[in-house]
């Protein structure tokens, strides 16, 4: 029996999400599921120790499965992990880019190639995922049929490169949440951390621009805040956030109150140590209005 540590992701072996276990844990067994409920329920029974899943894009958007699953799951987020996402075109061997009529991917990858896939004249068809598509068309041997995955796939599944890096826009980049079945916070002082939760809000007047404004008055900032309607109810509306702080830290701890008191349900799923990467997406200070230090 393997020791190593497990790492369950959604899609196939070649997935971005398996590029993006081995970034962060390169010694690790990445454990392919078939859908995200998979991957939860993995992580339930024991069988993956922690789980890599995609949250959201910069170019296509939220993962919007993992925002109605992850409420009802019992897992914890420790970490986050930024993929920026290089999509390769992918043939079966000897074929030509000028032959291929169709590219097959999961709709996220087809979404964020979708100008370079028109100016090729190549239609796009939807998979279930990128590395499943690349498998596809390697089994199918047809040179008009390619798939967009990555490059891990293109040499799994034996498939050349027919354009490299045929996403739209140089910043493609997805996050990754990394989720445990065992709470592991970060300590309440050190590196800069990140506090993830859900939020009802009562059925009051201004109960959202209250229950936020404790964040406003304490200074915190909010980086993330998403609204989705529950179970097709057009009033039962939920709202996932990302503040920058720890529970702990008195400004967090203040705000939080005040959210819960115009809340119905909050419910927080970690505070857990900020990627480096964050720096590098940070909106310059001149756009802000403020000097350099501010």
């Amino acid at each position: 029996m393997s020791d190593k540590l497990k790492v369950v992701f959604q899609g196939e072996p070649g997935a971005n999400s398996h590029l993006a276990a081995l970034e962060v844990y390169p010694d690790c067994e990445a454990v392919a599921c078939p859908t995200f409920e998979d991957c939860f329920a993995a992580l339930a029974s024991g069988a993956g120790d922690l789980g890599m899943i995609p949250i959201e894009n910069s170019t296509a958007g939220r993962v919007a499965d993992i925002h109605h699953i992850l409420p009802q799951a019992n897992v914890h987020i420790i970490g986050e992990h930024f993929l920026p996402v290089h999509h390769q075109l992918l043939g079966v061997q000897g074929a030509r880019i000028e032959d291929v009529k169709t590219a097959q991917s999961h709709i996220q990858a087809l979404g964020q190639c979708r100008q370079t896939l028109r100016t090729l004249g190549i239609r796009p068809v939807v998979g279930a995922d990128t590395a499943g598509s690349a498998r596809e068309i390697a089994e199918a041997g047809d040179p008009t049929r390619a798939a967009i995955a990555s490059s891990l796939a293109a040499e799994i599944y034996g498939l050349d490169v027919l354009k490299a890096d045929c996403e739209d826009t140089l910043h493609n980049t997805t996050r990754f949440i990394i989720l445990s079945p065992r709470p592991t916070d970060a300590p309440p002082h050190g590196t800069p951390t990140v506090t993830t939760f859900i939020f009802r809000v009562r059925n009051i007047p201004a109960a959202l621009y209250k229950a936020l404004g404790g964040f406003a008055t304490n200074g915190i900032n909010m980086t993330k805040l998403e609204s989705y309607q529950l179970e097709g109810q057009f009033f039962a509306t939920q709202f996932y956030a990302d503040v920058e702080g720890h529970p702990d830290d008195p400004a967090v701890k203040f705000a939080m109150e005040e959210l819960e008191f115009f809340s119905r349900e909050v419910k927080v799923f970690g505070s857990y140590p900020a990627s480096p990467f964050r720096e590098k997406i940070r909106e310059p200070a001149a756009h802000l209005g403020l000097r350099p230090g501010e």
